[in-house]
């Protein structure tokens, strides 16, 4: 709750790598009628900080804000009316050395975690710059301290009713049956990039099938070295996952 509210508020920082599950999850909990959603919040902050090239980048930054605290006022401002929850999707790589960390505090927080491999295999079809910091499990790894619960999407996408309902416990909502399914189509809280990132989710209308573990994940050779390192955090993050008895 944040002070001079008057409503009990869960903010939730949901926190991922890129290409993992994350815009469909923002899908699920927009589709409450409780909650509000943040696609991003601060991905305008990030380029300006970096200075690096990401698709659309003018159009990003132009949709600001690009100063980090005001990106970051924005994650803690007054809801609508009626609306107690707003669920931020957070990208890791976006939470850079320097930037303020006492308003995590105010904030729950959910690392969304994925096999770094298929993390790679999918991220490098439309951006092929990548590190370990920039599939975001460094980051991940200084959050899970906070983190109140951890998810690896593959678990998830094998039951998502009870994954969600356990996720709503431990974040202290109730749960809502409209977070399995949605209308299809795009929205106005994604965020300008979407046109590029979004093609598969503006068509979904609830969350896919969970992919075959047994499936060989090739990767381009200069990528292996990347999977190796990023495997190593990831397992550390795994071993704190939320696990729910099919």
């Amino acid at each position: 709750m944040t002070t001079g509210e008057q409503t009990s508020v869960t903010r939730i920082a949901a926190w991922s790598g890129p290409r993992n599950l994350s815009t469909a999850m923002m899908r699920s909990w927009e589709n409450r009628a409780d909650c509000v959603v943040m696609d991003e919040p601060l991905y305008a902050a990030s380029l300006a900080t970096t200075g690096g090239d990401h698709p659309m980048r003018e159009e990003i930054l132009a949709a600001g804000p690009t100063d980090p605290d005001a990106a970051i006022a924005a994650c803690l401002a007054p809801l609508p009316e009626g609306v107690t929850i707003s669920y931020q999707k957070h990208i890791a790589h976006h939470l850079h050395d320097g930037y303020d960390r006492s308003w995590l505090d105010q904030l729950v927080h959910v690392l969304l975690i994925r096999d770094p491999r298929r993390v790679l295999a999918s991220y490098t079809k439309v951006w092929d710059d990548v590190s370990v910091e920039t599939i975001g499990l460094p980051q991940q790894l200084e959050l899970l301290p906070r983190a109140r619960v951890v998810v690896d999407t593959a678990d998830f996408l094998g039951n998502p009713a009870a994954y969600l309902q356990q996720m709503c416990r431990l974040l202290e909502v109730e749960f809502d049956q409209a977070m399995l399914s949605w209308p299809k189509g795009e929205r106005d809280s994604d965020g300008v990039w979407a046109p590029a990132w979004y093609s598969s989710v503006v068509d979904s209308t609830g969350f896919g099938p969970a992919p075959d573990p047994s499936a060989p994940v090739d990767l381009a050779p200069h990528l292996e070295s990347v999977a190796a390192e990023a495997s190593v955090i990831y397992e550390e993050l795994r071993a704190a996952r939320l696990e729910v008895a099919p």
